[in-house]
């Protein structure tokens, strides 16, 4: 038996019942890890958009009212 310890080559787990991670999975920044970027993106701009979007929506009221003010 070997003396190896390293995460492809645990001691104890037999062979092959463990996915060999490759240098960037065990950094955690695999495929999965851009998913979570990616969707984490697109809330964000969604955020900003509804808020842009109240933010216009406020500033055209205010407009507004002051078009009657000054009539």
């Amino acid at each position: 038996m070997t003396d190896s310890k390293n995460i492809n080559n645990p001691v104890g787990q037999g062979g092959g019942q463990r996915k060999k991670l490759s240098r960037t999975e065990r950094q955690n920044n695999g495929p999965h890890r851009n998913l979570d970027r990616q969707n984490a993106a697109d809330k964000k701009a969604e955020l900003v958009r509804k808020m842009r979007e109240k933010a216009g929506a406020a500033e055209g009221a205010g407009q507004a009212g002051d078009d009657t003010a000054q009539s």
